[in-house]
């Protein structure tokens, strides 16, 4: 333990100069910004893209609708998989499926040579999301139903799409270069990336674009506010007895639980301001006059950086002990279900990004677009400010503040590789997020514009990694100062594999309901449309 401090101590000084450089200056570990030379023929080759995208809004629109109307969960996304897999077959990918032990996860591959980009974007959805698009109060398609309430259906349709428009320019002009697409399987559960790169899938790759939904249009380098995380399952071990007739022959799991949790928030107030730890009891007995045989809880445990986090884990290991101790139980398993380091993106490729946002600019939003978002704000408490029409801060720096903040496993790659993130408008902001408000308007107009913009971007970056070999090298070299003093390793111990069972039970649950309302673009324009919705819906009747 102490040996372990001593380590992360150690480590957090090469990251911290990073954290509090703050703006867009350049962190001082890190070089300076390396501003790419004009290029006319990667401007004319990306006006090219960007014009392809537009005539290609259609099938943008329709794999958004698609993919939202599946609303899967983490690492049971079977016809979302299916689905994208057959796309990119059918556009000359190969396809690997079944990969690094999750029957959803791929990767699909196309061109020979260098360099190698890849391009991936989550696909998984939210529990108990389940919503009408368009609808701007809570409506589910089927009441209690997963959805997509964090917007994760419409990254692929981004990503294929610019694609698409990059990979006929290619082919045309013979460019040299190898496109590598992926799934975020199980983002959700942070479950899947770390064993996407422990299974050797991208050992070739020289740059990995990633792409998530927001509600404006830009991408950022250097540390940013996200956490590192673990995410660990509990299980303990009892005695059973008759809960009235002999209790004193019994031993409670559950009641280790319950001591555990207790425990874990006493020592909340001993514990850094910047941690974050919530937890869910997925297992608690069998039935009241039993004294429980097992008992079981979920953790996740959140930290600025990786070695931080890992220490609070050890912490939560001491207390489950200490809890089966104080039972007379046995803590039976612990099992680490995801893992995530924190994020670090590389600055040359953001530049280039957000060089391209600012050629693509914000989409035009109709009146409807901004009376439909003004009546999800409303509905959710948030002001009605609509949907933003200029863009924002297109390329953000390193943050500078450490004190609270999601997770996602695309760290665990941004310390692998060089990696920068999209954020395109596919939503409205002001809203709480991980829930159905998120889905009101993921199949509108208001996500497809969202997601062509998105797709323009990526058409761009993906072009400018493809024909400007000095974006790659320099990349690479912010890449190998980023990681000279802190290299990557996973989080999750060598015998933990993916938890492939995660949602198993709800999918099976829901998906027979589910499945009467998959979108069918043969029949009608949007699913919208199909669900009978005349947008926006604006109140309740």
């Amino acid at each position: 333990m102490r040996s372990l401090l001593l380590a992360t101590l150690l480590l957090i000084p090469a990251i911290l100069p990073a954290q509090r450089g703050g703006g867009r200056g350049g962190a001082a570990n890190q070089p300076p910004s390396m501003p790419l030379p004009s290029s006319p023929r990667a401007d004319a080759l990306k006006r090219e893209a960007i014009a392809d995208v537009d005539r290609m809004a259609k099938f943008t629109q329709q794999m958004v609708d698609q993919i939202f109307s599946y609303g899967e969960l983490g690492f049971q996304e079977v016809e979302t998989s299916r689905y994208i897999t057959k796309i990119l077959r059918d556009n000359g990918f190969t396809v690997q499926e079944g990969v690094a032990g999750m029957p959803t996860a791929w990767v699909a591959r196309w061109g020979s040579g260098s360099p190698v980009i890849a391009i991936g974007s989550d696909i998984d959805g939210i529990p108990q999301a389940s919503q009408k698009p368009g609808v701007a109060y809570q409506d589910p398609i089927v009441p209690g139903a997963p959805g997509h309430g964090e917007g994760h259906n419409s990254g692929q349709a981004v990503n294929i799409t610019g694609i698409l428009a990059a990979k006929k320019i290619m082919e045309r002009d013979r460019i040299p270069g190898t496109i590598v697409v992926w799934p975020g399987v199980a983002e959700e559960q942070l479950g899947a990336k770390a064993h996407l790169i422990r299974a050797g899938l991208f050992r070739d790759v020289d740059a990995v674009i990633f792409s998530h939904v927001s509600s404006n249009l830009g991408t950022a380098w250097g540390i940013s506010s996200s956490n590192a995380v673990i995410s660990a399952q509990f299980s303990f071990l009892g005695q059973a007895a008759h809960s009235a007739g002999s209790p004193w022959r019994g031993r409670s799991a559950l009641d280790a639980v319950e001591l555990m949790n207790v425990g874990w928030n006493y020592r909340r107030e001993h514990l850094q301001i910047s941690q974050r730890s919530h937890y869910v009891i997925v297992d608690g007995g069998d039935q009241p006059n039993v004294v429980p045989t097992t008992a079981s809880v979920w953790y996740y445990f959140r930290m600025p950086t990786a070695a931080a986090t890992k220490e609070l884990y050890e912490t939560g290991i001491e207390i489950a002990k200490g809890a089966a101790m104080m039972t007379g139980t046995k803590l039976d398993t612990v099992q680490i279900l995801g893992t995530a380091w924190h994020q670090h993106f590389n600055r040359p490729i953001a530049e280039a990004m957000a060089a391209n946002a600012q050629l693509v600019g914000m989409p035009k939003w109709s009146e409807d677009d901004q009376a439909f978002a003004r009546a999800v704000q409303t509905t959710m408490g948030s002001n009605p400010n609509g949907l933003s029409t200029e863009l924002g801060n297109t390329l953000g720096g390193p943050a500078t503040s450490f004190t609270g903040g999601g997770s996602d496993d695309i760290g665990d790659f941004t310390w692998s590789f060089p990696t920068v993130t999209l954020r395109y408008p596919s939503n409205v902001p002001g809203l709480p997020g991980h829930h159905w408000s998120s889905s009101m308007a993921s199949a509108t107009p208001i996500a497809h514009k969202g997601a062509t913009a998105g797709a323009k971007v990526i058409a761009a970056t993906l072009i400018d990694l493809m024909v400007r070999p000095e974006l790659v090298r320099n990349a690479k070299t912010y890449f190998a100062e980023q990681t000279k003093d802190l290299k990557y390793a996973p989080l999750m111990r060598e015998v933990d594999r993916p938890a492939v069972w995660l949602n198993r039970d709800i999918m099976a649950r829901y998906k027979p309901e589910l499945s009467k309302y998959y979108y069918d673009p043969a029949k009608y324009e949007t699913y919208m449309e199909q669900l009978g919705i005349r947008y926006p819906v604006l109140r309740k009747p």
